[in-house]
């Protein structure tokens, strides 16, 4: 076999293991062999035999079902079996015991978070066939902040807490946390409340020790943040807790690579090493090479992108050894297939896809661009090319997965690629000082004081510029693939390099114009599924409405995912209907991103909290207004207007039909609605689900009923469904989409016909 054929055959693996993202997709890799194995001979005569591209075929085959064999699976005594019991219930008060697995994390929540290896469950509902200390499995735990004081790897404690089943993305755009812990082998959760060590003079040794042994002294000297930012730096964001708002800055800003360990810092330590052992033989650096990007992995963590430059940078020892020059991309693809071997699950994991397309970026379109820049000086000619190029193949995904892009990304990496140079080489060599002797270690970081403080600045003032990110919506997997081929076509066919900007130009405008004819033609309503707050986006023919925005966590986790999906940019109309604080305190942050033309507030804040939010609207140059009862707003084909302050009543007019949000109304009180004109054929009411007296639910009539609460009255729910009312509950369902072609349809529904149409 040939190199050539190996490639084809390691190819064909990859395409097989992609392939499980489509219904059959092994099956229509095989048939895509056979097909190939018919045409393509005698299209390229002498070039390949049919028998490659047959087995190409049965090699994609093979790695589909090999993907389905490997795909994480509870075991039958995994914890989360125990939630299985007693009607499939979702949580239990129960007390679990287990090793520690990791040094225990912040997350955004301020709490902390841990991975446990389980070897006993008290306290929970137990079956005949899995006994307390049977149970077993991985599960994620948060606890509070000072709980987890002082918790160490390999540590054996007891969490009592509520165990609960991980749920799936209810909102489009939406985060998927079920899929995240599934692809970790975990299935359940802990919502731990208070830890007792076990044995509490257990230490075991680990990596962990001397990760933190370098952290630590960074930030001694160095402080904080910037002590965080320089050790992400060398050690990635992962292993490191580097302040959440900075890593959204860097990643709004297009930035994120430089907190991932990855490439750049396999290269920089095989350069130092290389470089310091050139004296001695070829063997001696080879192997002090090796030794050092082993090291390297240890800290970092068994992470796919590290793990790929850990085996390119191998692949480039080796060619030293054997004096002979290593072709990136045929490392680059060996790395792959070694990878997806022993994991398959990694070829759908965002961070194992982007590092890969940035390090073809780099391979592939760098060097020619490196050329059509030659006017520059050759110091500055490789800093404009390699962002440029590494956006270029990352840009699809981000837009597939995503739906935004960052306009300032090429000229941010270019102004800051000197700084992470210098602070990435500091880094490195303050954490070897550290080892040795940890003063030296926090000396040498407090030199790199100036240049990571100007590396915040720079970012900050980027992150504060307009239009920092822009949602341009998510794009298809189709469009996805067209736009790589689009990519890979000046390489694939050199001829066509002179015509490149007319690609560009088509690449643009497969991604704008379906995205912009979609919003200018089409009515779209969806009731985005939250704990307890009721928001609706109304998409009219190119004009945005948002009903209120949750509190901060709900907008930014939920709402602006939405938003940005959807490709908007800015809303049209902002209408805040709930009358407390807590649920509008969402609003600066999601205002912040995108700005509201104009803001109608129910007048019943005080008017310190309508004051913060007027200041908010009118930074953007949006208009603040109150939302005054019998006040109507008219969009193209909709309308809204307040009924009501006590109770809170809003009525929808969408084309001929009528939606009624009702807000909660004890039953002593709803005798008063009775009156009401604006109850009267109502074909949708949304409610927060809880009790509806029969003679409101008579006068109403709804032909659906939408309850946006988790908790529902089962005594309404049964009146409304004996008399045909079609029922749905945000909290079971998720999020719910309205147009005039599918009328009522759950969103989960829709994403799972959309993958399957992929």
């Amino acid at each position: 076999m040939n190199l050539t054929s190996g490639m084809i055959l390691g190819l064909a693996y990859i395409l097989g293991l992609l392939s499980t993202g489509v219904a059959w997709g092994g099956i229509i890799v095989l048939g895509l062999g056979c097909g190939a194995a018919i045409a393509l001979p005698k299209l390229w005569k002498g070039q390949f035999s049919s028998r490659i591209w047959i087995a190409a075929g049965v090699v994609g085959l093979v790695a589909s079902l090999y993907f389905q064999i490997r795909v994480p699976q509870p075991g039958v005594t995994d914890i989360s079996r125990l939630l299985a019991i007693e009607n499939g219930a979702n949580q239990q008060q129960v007390t679990v015991s287990g090793q520690v697995m990791e040094l225990p994390r912040l997350n955004r929540s301020g709490k902390s978070q841990l991975w446990l290896a389980v070897s006993r469950v008290d306290g929970a509902t137990q079956s005949e066939t899995l006994k307390p200390d049977q149970v077993r499995g991985k599960l994620y735990v948060t606890v509070p902040l000072l709980q987890a004081t002082g918790i160490t790897p390999g540590q054996e404690i007891a969490i009592a807490g509520v165990l609960y089943r991980p749920k799936p993305a209810t909102n489009p755009g939406g985060f998927n946390f079920q899929e995240y812990l599934a692809q970790d082998g975990c299935f359940a959760g802990l919502r731990g409340k208070t830890i007792e060590l076990l044995h509490p003079s257990d230490r075991t040794w680990g990596w962990w020790m001397i990760r933190q042994k370098i952290i630590r002294s960074q930030i001694d000297w160095l402080g904080s943040p910037e002590g965080q930012l320089v050790s992400s730096m060398v050690l990635g964001s992962r292993v490191v807790d580097l302040p959440f708002d900075i890593k959204d800055q860097f990643t709004r800003i297009g930035l994120s690579h430089a907190l991932a360990a990855s490439g750049f810092q396999v290269s920089l330590i095989l350069s130092v090493v290389l470089a310091l052992m050139k004296r001695f033989s070829t063997r001696s650096q080879a192997m002090a090479g090796a030794a050092a990007i082993l090291i390297f992995l240890g800290l970092t963590g068994l992470e796919p992108s590290v793990l790929r430059a850990v085996i390119m940078g191998m692949g480039l020892l080796v060619g030293l050894l054997m004096k002979r020059n290593v072709k990136p991309l045929g490392g680059l693809l060996l790395a792959a297939i070694m990878l997806l071997i022993v994991n398959p699950i990694w070829i759908w994991d965002l961070g194992f896809q982007l590092s890969f397309l940035a390090t073809m970026g780099l391979q592939i379109t760098a060097p020619t661009l490196v050329k059509w820049l030659d006017w520059l000086p050759n110091i500055f000619a490789p800093m404009v090319a390699v962002p440029i190029a590494a956006y270029i193949w990352t840009l699809p995904l981000q837009l597939y997965a995503f739906g935004v892009l960052s306009p300032y990304s090429i000229p941010v990496n270019v102004i800051v690629t000197p700084l992470i140079s210098i602070i990435s080489i500091g880094g490195v060599i303050s954490a070897f000082l550290a080892l040795i002797f940890p003063i030296a270690g926090s000396a040498s970081a407090w030199l790199l004081h100036y240049p990571t403080y100007g590396l915040l600045a720079i970012i900050d003032l980027f992150c504060n510029l307009p239009g920092n990110s822009i949602a341009v919506g998510t794009i298809s997997a189709f469009s996805t693939v067209i736009l790589y081929a689009l990519i890979c076509l000046p390489w694939l066919r050199p001829k066509v390099q002179p015509y490149s900007w007319l690609i560009g130009l088509i690449a643009v405008t497969l991604v704008f114009m379906p995205a912009w004819y979609v919003k200018a033609n089409s009515l779209q309503i969806t009731l985005l599924a939250t704990l307890r707050d009721p928001i609706l986006v109304i998409q009219d023919h190119g004009q945005t409405t948002l009903v209120n925005s949750g509190d901060e966590s709900t907008a930014s986790s939920t709402v602006l995912p939405f938003l940005q999906k959807e490709g908007i940019n800015q809303l049209d109309w902002a209408i805040a209907t709930h009358s407390t604080a807590t649920t509008n305190t969402g609003w600066s942050t999601l205002l912040a991103q995108t700005p509201a033309k104009s803001f109608y507030q129910l007048a019943s804040l005080t008017a310190a909290e309508n004051a913060t939010i007027a200041q908010t609207v009118q930074t953007h140059q949006g208009r603040y207004l109150p939302f005054a009862i019998g006040q109507t707003m008219q969009m193209r084909s909709t309308s809204v207007q307040l009924i009501s302050t006590e109770p809170e009543i809003v009525r929808f007019q969408i084309g001929e039909q009528n939606w009624l949000w009702l807000k909660d109304s004890p039953k002593k009180s709803q005798t008063d609605l009775l009156s009401n004109p604006a109850l009267n054929n109502s074909q949708v009411l949304w409610w927060s689900g809880k009790a509806l007296k029969t003679d409101v639910i008579e006068r109403l009539k709804p032909e659906v009923a939408i309850a946006y609460s988790n908790r529902v009255d089962p005594e309404t729910v049964a009146q409304l469904q004996s008399r045909g009312t079609q029922f749905y509950s945000l909290g079971q369902d998720g999020a719910i989409r309205w147009t005039p072609q599918t009328r009522f349809e759950k969103t989960s529904e829709s994403s799972e016909k959309n993958a399957r149409s992929i």
